[in-house]
């Protein structure tokens, strides 16, 4: 009988299997000047999110599986909100200001095996609907691995038929949004909330919160540099790959800048800007000062 998520099974005793099924969201993995990937487990795929705008109406993903064993995996839309910590929810309804892409994707195959080493190309399309509105429509393709099945003819052991056991199966899942972008982009970003503090004396944490607006979500990369009351910069942080997704108008965000020797974080200043990804034309889309006491 199935209880709240808990097959249970009677074989002299009650064996609980538990299934934990995680969802692990986008994050900030894996990138490099001109590609990004993202990884989790021995799941790799290539680019991290995908934008339908323009004249594009056909994307390829690339999966590849570096492990030592064949996997398989099932893929599936879902639906996220971006919190402003951003961390992400399953949600079934959009929030107002949210738009939905499924119904207007297409993608193939759905079911994905993968030898050791090897690579699969996921087609991707975008299917105009008739009455689209002018906006942004996002839902998120998900990757779940998919267990591998007993053997036949194994037989499970049980030490004591008299006892209780849990088994737990991971299931590991990768998500990653997916875009479509109608109209002309009116979209602005700013920083407010910079805040540095040494947290124990020894790790330099900064602190500040993204505000956009407009009709089209903001995505980039960030640059901390330390500028001294000389006036001499040094590249003390940076992180790939920040978004803020519509409809948030803000997100906080929090990253470790580096320990560099000669670097006094009580002088001086930091200067942080928000620019398009490396792999784009890169653009200057926000910038902002803390200075330092």
């Amino acid at each position: 009988m199935q209880l709240s998520g808990l097959s249970l099974k009677k074989s002299g005793s009650f064996r609980i299997v538990l299934f934990i099924r995680g969802l692990f969201i986008l994050a900030l993995i894996c990138s490099s000047a001109f590609v990004e990937i993202y990884g989790q487990g021995n799941l790799l795929i290539l680019p991290r999110r995908v934008v339908f705008e323009g004249a594009v109406r056909s994307q390829e993903l690339t999966l590849a599986n570096t492990g030592n064993d064949s996997s398989k995996y099932l893929i599936s839309i879902v639906q996220m909100r971006m919190k402003d910590d951003g961390s992400f929810e399953a949600i079934t309804a959009p929030d107002s200001g949210q738009f939905f892409a499924d119904k207007y994707l297409r993608f193939y195959p759905r079911t994905v095996s993968l030898a050791p080493k090897k690579s699969q190309i996921i087609k991707m399309q975008f299917v105009k609907g008739a009455k689209m509105d002018p906006g942004e429509y996002r839902s998120h393709i998900y990757f779940r691995a998919i267990p591998k099945a007993k053997p036949l003819g194994e037989k499970e052991i049980t030490a004591d038929t008299t006892a209780v056991s849990a088994k737990l199966i991971p299931i590991f899942g990768i998500t990653i949004p997916v875009i479509i972008r109608l109209g002309e982009a009116n979209t602005k970003v700013t920083l407010s909330d910079l805040a540095f503090e040494m947290v124990k004396d020894t790790l330099p944490k900064f602190r500040l919160t993204f505000n956009r607006t407009g009709n089209f979500s903001v995505y980039g990369d960030i640059i901390v540099k330390h500028i001294s009351d000389q006036g001499k910069e040094t590249k003390v942080g940076s992180v790939k790959g920040i978004a803020v997704y519509t409809p948030n108008l803000v997100r906080r965000f929090q990253c470790t800048l580096d320990r560099i020797p000669g670097i006094d974080y009580k002088s001086g200043k930091l200067h942080v800007v928000f620019s398009t990804p490396v792999d784009t034309k890169v653009q200057k889309m926000a910038e902002g000062d803390l200075i330092l006491k």
